[in-house]
């Protein structure tokens, strides 16, 4: 009888998918209600379109930073708490077997099996802290390289959203008909990236396209609101 191999499917680029993510809403939406305030206060899309542009130039720039200085931060926290732990293992060796008997009586193993893996930590001090830092702490080694990768994903992905409600103005010499197709772009745009993103995450596609049309939705209009009123 032949054997049936198993193979498991697990979603590992959570990080980059949270970047776009980032990136594609606030691109969708931002340069949406700046068009959509504009559209009340100028005649020609001329305007809008040097407006839009230059939005979504800063836009980019600074969410790209932010998402490469979040990605900084958690590089430094990592391996300021890395050092601390091996530091412990050195100078605290009892408490810290203390903590390592801890986790393991979590699952469910006696002090006689917890025993060996003890002995095989202290032979092995890499590997204890190893240990600690992913189930103490639950921390996983950053990429060295996240912060720039992050930084790219979003400010990319903020451009290539941004472009979609921009893009009508291109096309349409007055602004309010250019607004009507900019909204209908911008929901579908929504749409499709929601069900991308359900599909790429596990998640339910078509609740994932709903959700992310509702709450980008939502956010276009109150931005839109507060860019009318001001303007």
């Amino acid at each position: 009888m032949p054997s049936i191999i198993h193979t498991e499917k697990h979603f590992t680029s959570s990080d980059s998918v949270r970047d776009v993510v980032i990136g594609m809403a606030d691109g969708l939406t931002v340069p949406f209600a700046l068009a959509a305030g504009l559209t009340g206060a100028v005649a020609t899309s001329s305007i809008v379109i040097t407006a839009g542009f230059a939005e979504i130039a800063a836009g980019s720039i600074a969410m790209g930073l932010g998402g490469y200085l979040a990605a900084k931060s958690d590089y430094e926290h990592y391996f300021s708490e890395k050092r601390r732990e091996e530091m412990e293992v050195i100078e605290l060796p009892d408490e810290e077997k203390k903590e390592v008997s801890e986790v393991f009586k979590g699952y469910g193993l006696s002090d006689d099996e917890i025993k060996p893996i003890l002995d095989k930590f202290e032979k092995n001090p890499k590997s204890w802290v190893d240990f600690m830092m992913k189930y103490e702490l639950g921390l996983e080694e950053p990429d060295t390289k996240r912060g720039l990768k992050s930084a790219l994903t979003i400010a990319i992905s903020y451009i290539f959203g941004g472009l979609i409600p921009l893009s009508p103005y291109f096309f349409v010499d007055d602004v309010h008909n250019g607004l009507r197709i900019s909204a209908f772009f911008t929901m579908a745009a929504l749409l499709v990236f929601g069900y991308v993103k359900g599909k790429f995450t596990g998640a339910n596609p078509i609740k994932s396209g709903i959700q992310t049309v509702v709450i980008g939705g939502i956010a276009a209009s109150v931005a839109f609101l507060l860019a009318k009123y001001l303007s």
